[in-house]
């Protein structure tokens, strides 16, 4: 990918806090479950989330398509017109207009479609909300994201249950196609589906990305499926980004003990080499009552005194690479297994 790739979104100083009410409006105590985010994906760019389940990731995903209203923070979209909008300041009349070039594409095929609508109400509803198309016109659109999706353009009046999991994940692609976007949130779009077909969708998608010129942000917890289709990777931990970097580079030489640990759980296609798998002591952090300073100190090995007094600061050690550990510049740390 070209470095003279515009960004198309950027996402600084992110936060979720949601607050728990006891009786007479009282608030009984608070869960970060985005805490200061900072990162960004450049036009035609697929950028990869990960980390363990309860991280934070999809609230992150839904905060930036405001489908859940981030706390605080910033989230700079570039508009068709070259310029940089902070969406979390729309109203709602200017965040509408905005949400045909941002989409979304669910985890699970079986719930994210109406079992009581067919394919071409289903594929048809973003057009006909948007007042895109109507009629004939209308059918005729729908037919042309079925097959481009993969699908027979036939079965438009056919429900969802006469479909497999993949192909309704394909309808589901075909609707968040259907309003020309040029960014779409992808929420572990494969992780309900079979290995086999996991395959076919990260193919489709990364078809459609060729073709259309979209920009991904794919969430998931599966490392193969990550390293495959990703060309940046964010690591997070208990609502904080702890690492970014390009995909290779993530792999290679991980520069925070929490992305070392993770990567040595990433299985070895070899069924007779073993992998020395990073077991880390104690629980995951609770969002609801985190550590001081470095939410990971409790668990890391290499953890210090300056890590469990203060937070450590989100900073550049390379091209695209960015971390967020104190002792970053003084560790060796182990990458992924080939």
């Amino acid at each position: 990918m070209s470095e003279a790739k515009q960004i198309i979104l950027e996402v600084t100083g992110m936060k979720n806090i949601s607050r728990s009410k006891r009786f007479f409006k009282r608030t009984a105590g608070s869960v970060k479950a985005v805490d200061d985010v900072h990162f960004y994906i450049r036009e035609g760019e697929t950028f990869g989330l990960v980390g363990e389940s309860g991280c934070g990731k999809t609230t992150l995903g839904r905060c930036i398509l405001r489908a859940i209203e981030p706390s605080d923070g910033k989230t700079h979209f570039r508009d068709r017109t070259g310029n940089m909008v902070d969406l979390n300041t729309l109203d709602s009349r200017r965040l509408r207009a905005f949400r045909r070039d941002i989409q979304l594409i669910f985890q699970d095929p079986y719930s994210s479609l109406n079992p009581r609508m067919t394919v071409l109400g289903i594929v048809g509803e973003p057009l006909v909300c948007n007042k895109l198309a109507g009629g004939e016109k209308l059918k005729e659109r729908v037919r042309e994201l079925m097959e481009m999706v993969g699908l027979d353009s036939r079965h438009l009046e056919r429900y969802p249950h006469a479909f497999s999991g993949g192909q309704r994940q394909r309808i589901g692609i075909a609707r968040a196609l259907a309003t020309n976007p040029r960014f779409i949130v992808c929420d572990e779009a494969v992780s309900a589906l079979d290995v086999s077909v996991q395959a076919q969708i990260l193919n489709l998608l990364q078809d459609l990305q060729r073709k259309l010129g979209l920009s991904y942000l794919f969430i998931s917890h599966d490392l193969g499926v990550i390293q495959h289709i990703s060309d940046r990777v964010g690591v997070m931990y208990v609502g904080r980004m702890v690492e970014t970097a390009r995909t290779g580079q993530l792999f290679a030489r991980p520069r925070h003990p929490y992305t070392e640990a993770l990567l040595s759980a990433k299985p070895l296609p070899d069924p007779r080499r073993k992998a020395e798998r990073i077991i880390l002591s104690g629980e995951v952090a609770n969002p609801a009552n985190p550590p001081s300073g470095c939410y990971f100190h409790p668990r890391c090995p290499y953890a210090t005194d300056i890590c469990r007094m203060e937070k450590p600061p989100w900073r550049a050690v390379g091209d695209d690479h960015y971390v967020a550990c104190h002792r970053t510049d003084e560790l060796e740390l182990q990458g992924a297994a080939i």
